[in-house]
């Protein structure tokens, strides 16, 4: 994580959200205005890894076959057969750039691989690598030209990070770096094994939750569904709450912050941690909530103050 850090200056957050996702097994949705270093984040953090990356630049003309692969005609030793040529997803970080350009077919391509850990072409089912991670961008502003990510495949991913522009001191570190950089590339420093992430995850897996913080974490999801319950106002803002996946990946979510704490045990701290980024995309919010320009974080604010540990 310190490596990805000296080279993504100011989104320490985001970073550290990365990080939590890759120990959870779970996909990441990065929404920010362009410049802010998610391409970037995502780059490094293969380097670091020394994982294959798979770019997949989302485009109105792109085809379900460009992201999976398609079956291709070969001659070989006089004979003809089809032969299955991989596509970009069989690598072990997937960049989907841009990933609300391409319409709606192109998109649920994704869905088996993200869910599945499999791709199925003309009726043969091909695995993807152990470590697979897809992390996806946007861009909030532009909406001409773009088609919204359905709400199934929105629950698929694991967190949605938002991804600011950096602080005055920290674009200053970042136009130095990219001067340093341009000497020659700066030093990657030691490369993370794969394999030490699998095994965090194995300790992760292992890890105990105490029953009052399951019940703390299930609670903080059903009051997305019943949010009229604990006041007013957060009955006017919900439209429709958050599904299952949401309390299964708080479950995951609050271990691996634990983890990265040093904790052998979760404590209602971590829930409270990594509850921004897991709910934000699975709630919809009411018209009135829009019209008065409340955000899904100021509705998350206001159920962790409504919501008490059990």
């Amino acid at each position: 994580m310190s490596q990805t850090s000296a080279a993504v200056i100011g989104q320490e957050a985001v970073v550290r959200s990365l990080a939590l996702a890759l120990l959870c097994n779970g996909h990441v949705l990065l929404e920010g205005l362009p410049g802010t270093a998610k391409t970037r984040s995502i780059k490094t953090l293969a380097r670091v890894l020394q994982a294959g990356l798979g770019r997949i630049q989302f485009t109105p003309d792109l085809l379900p076959s460009d992201v999976t692969g398609s079956e291709i005609y070969h001659e070989h030793q006089g004979k003809s057969e089809l032969r299955f040529q991989p596509g970009p997803i069989f690598n072990e970080l997937i960049l989907a750039d841009e990933i609300n350009r391409a319409p709606a077919k192109v998109q649920s391509a994704l869905l088996e691989a993200m869910e599945e850990r499999q791709v199925t072409v003309a009726g043969q089912t091909y695995p993807l690598p152990e470590l697979f991670m897809v992390l996806a961008t946007q861009n909030p502003i532009e909406q001409e030209g773009t088609y919204p990510l359905p709400e199934a495949q929105m629950d698929r991913f694991l967190m949605k990070i938002n991804v600011d522009y950096p602080d005055a001191g920290a674009e200053l570190e970042i136009v130095r770096l990219l001067q340093a950089e341009e000497e020659g590339p700066a030093d990657a420093g030691r490369p993370v094994s794969p394999r030490c992430i699998l095994g965090a995850r194995e300790e992760i897996h292992n890890m105990a939750v105490a029953p009052n913080v399951e019940r703390y974490l299930v609670d903080l999801v059903m009051a997305t569904r019943q949010p009229a319950t604990l006041g007013e106002q957060l009955g006017q803002w919900i439209d429709t709450g958050s599904s299952p996946r949401a309390s299964i990946a708080l479950h995951r979510g609050c271990r691996a912050h634990a983890w990265l704490e040093g904790r052998d045990h979760v404590l209602p701290e971590d829930v409270r941690a990594v509850v921004h980024p897991i709910l934000r995309h699975r709630m919809i919010l009411s018209y009135d909530a829009l019209a008065d320009r409340v955000s899904p974080d100021q509705v998350i604010d206001e159920l962790l103050a409504q919501v008490a540990v059990a």
